[in-house]
């Protein structure tokens, strides 16, 4: 996230009061010399005031200097005392409340305006040790994802949920020629709890504590690319299918590296099934991981994907929606339609939409007649009700005599077009060399 303004601090010295005073008759003053360490009574009450709200107590809410220069409101969500003693010698752990979690971080006290302080009762610390105590079971079922999009989960899940996973573990990783800032919580083994920063293995995603731990694996590491069948390459692009039975250590791998910018995700211990796309960037050096998508070997809800993430180096590059189309070119191959796993992270939600707006727009251009959504369904592999609630909020779409019916004026087409912009890298078909999955016996 790169690295945040703190405050300039104020300069303690006081000027020397001199020069006339015209005192009027009645007039009193009472003189004060300042000592020096900046002491009157005029500022001694908000001394006070300060030193009593210090520490500040988790649930607070104040203002706080960020990297943009400006004060934005925040809540304390943890604090951590620092090695030496006395009230000031804490860091909080803040969320930005105007902005998503991925921006929470680790503050220090002179990057707060204390004067804007307000303590604030937070239910969640009333319930901390009741909240806690969750069996492992459910400290895998609820130690992946965050409000945002958990519909499916009741109101006590989400506070155990926010309560396990609400301060960052990890600061940073290092990936290839990479050093990528993490955005949100992941469960690694309780043996990295006191690393602020991993090291990974670009190619077959071991991670290390230290930096001489990766040097040293990397003389010995044979892979140059992700373990699995290429079944894709077009120019410098390659696509790698990794399954998670046969590739168990890198699968499990992937799932904690992606869960460091994935707040939804769900974080499956079990990655024997699935199927692992990992598109990679290839050079003389190897392979090089951009992103990845993950698909159930069988989905009775008709999932073509579960779980998708480009890497915060290679994002609005086109490789987001190249790899939802990738998708989709799959499920063409299976002869059957797709829809994402719900929920959807937010920046997965925009991708998608903003794909199956293209793709539908593209059609509806080109096409000559009336055309019904199980047409368009046929053609694109998209399922029906992603069709639907697509053109609807296009208001491409009106519901006449008991159906739907399309209209699908061209200079509207166009419109929207335009303001879809452009769309990703496509994907060559004629470079896919693939069969869908079968079951060994």
């Amino acid at each position: 996230m790169g690295s945040i303004d703190t405050r300039s601090t104020e300069n303690g010295s006081t000027q020397a009061l001199g020069g006339a005073h015209n005192q009027g008759a009645g007039d009193r003053y009472l003189l004060v010399a300042a000592d020096s360490s900046g002491y009157t009574p005029e500022n001694e009450a908000p001394r006070k005031r300060k030193s009593s709200i210090l520490p500040l107590e988790v649930g607070t809410r104040v203002m706080c200097r960020w990297r943009d220069g400006k004060f934005h409101p925040v809540k304390v969500i943890e604090r951590r005392k620092m090695h030496s003693s006395g009230p000031n010698d804490y860091e909080y752990y803040v969320h930005y409340t105007e902005f998503n979690r991925r921006l929470d971080e680790w503050v220090k006290l002179e990057q707060l305006d204390l004067d804007s302080v307000e303590t604030v009762v937070d239910e969640k610390v009333e319930d901390k040790a009741t909240s806690l105590k969750m069996t492992r079971h459910q400290k895998r079922k609820i130690d992946e994802t965050h409000v945002e999009g958990h519909e499916e989960l009741d109101a006590a899940s989400l506070r155990e949920h926010e309560e396990f996973t609400k301060v960052k573990n990890i600061a940073t990783i290092e990936l290839g020629r990479y050093e990528i800032e993490t955005w949100y919580f992941s469960p690694f083994p309780p043996e990295y709890n006191d690393c602020l920063k991993l090291y990974f293995c670009e190619f077959c995603l071991t991670f290390m504590k230290r930096k001489e731990q990766l040097q040293r694996h990397m003389r010995k590491c044979d892979l140059k690319h992700p373990p699995g069948d290429e079944i894709y390459r077009s120019g410098t692009l390659s696509m790698f299918e990794i399954d998670g039975k046969k590739n168990k250590v890198y699968g499990q791998n992937l799932c904690y590296l992606a869960k460091l910018f994935l707040d939804h995700k769900t974080l499956y211990y079990d990655v024997d099934l699935f199927l692992f796309y990992v598109l990679c960037e290839c050079d003389d050096r190897g392979c090089h991981m951009v992103g990845y998508f993950s698909k159930e070997k069988h989905s009775e809800e008709s999932y073509n994907l579960a779980c998708i993430l480009t890497l915060p180096p290679y994002q609005r590059k086109g490789y987001g929606k190249f790899l939802i189309a990738f998708s989709y070119e799959l499920s063409k191959k299976e002869s059957k339609v797709g829809t994402p796993e719900r929920p959807l992270s937010d920046l997965g939600l925009v991708s998608y939409r903003g794909y199956w707006t293209r793709v539908l727009l593209d059609i509806l251009k080109k096409h000559k007649g009336n055309i019904s959504i199980k047409e368009l369904s046929d053609m694109t592999a998209i399922k029906a009700e992603d069709i639907l609630t697509t053109l609807q909020g296009l208001e491409l779409i009106q519901y006449r005599k008991g159906q739907h019916v399309i209209c699908a004026d061209p200079k509207v087409l166009d419109r929207h077009l335009k303001a879809a912009g452009r769309g990703g890298l496509e994907v060559d078909v004629s470079k896919l060399i693939w069969t869908p999955y079968k079951e060994q016996s």
